[in-house]
């Protein structure tokens, strides 16, 4: 069996992946910052971008995996990993906006939600696959 969505997928945050290291390099290299932040907001803002797609990415491609290889519906899990993807992308853009202080610009907001909800219609659709067959 083929996991074609799960390998588009796994792609494309891969180059989303290689954008936000070039990104936090580009900007270690600017301020002379071989480690740390520098105190630098943009710095901060890059190296959490990175990190944060590095740590969601991992669980909704295994989850995708799993369900897709289980013979889940394609049109479900293409929606979600399409909503996973948007999602990455709009926390990165968001990431670098600036808002008021204590308040997310709304691009990051529409990632962290995308997000959570990724995650939560995978775990949901994988228990529900264990618990049914």
């Amino acid at each position: 069996m083929s996991l074609s969505i799960t390998a588009v997928t796994a792609a494309v945050l891969a180059l989303l992946l290689l954008v936000t290291a070039i990104e936090t390099v580009s900007k270690r290299l600017k301020l002379k910052a071989a480690f740390g932040d520098a105190d630098d907001p943009g710095l901060i803002a890059a190296m959490r971008s990175h990190g944060n797609l590095s740590e969601h990415a991992p669980i909704v491609l295994i989850m995708l995996g799993l369900l897709e290889f289980g013979g889940a519906n394609s049109t479900l899990l293409i929606s979600i990993a399409g909503a996973f993807i948007v999602g990455r992308f709009a926390h990165v853009i968001g990431l670098h906006q600036r808002s008021e202080p204590g308040k997310a610009p709304l691009a990051r907001q529409i990632g962290v939600i995308l997000t959570w909800l990724t995650l939560l219609a995978l775990a949901i659709l994988l228990l529900v696959g264990v618990f049914v067959n």
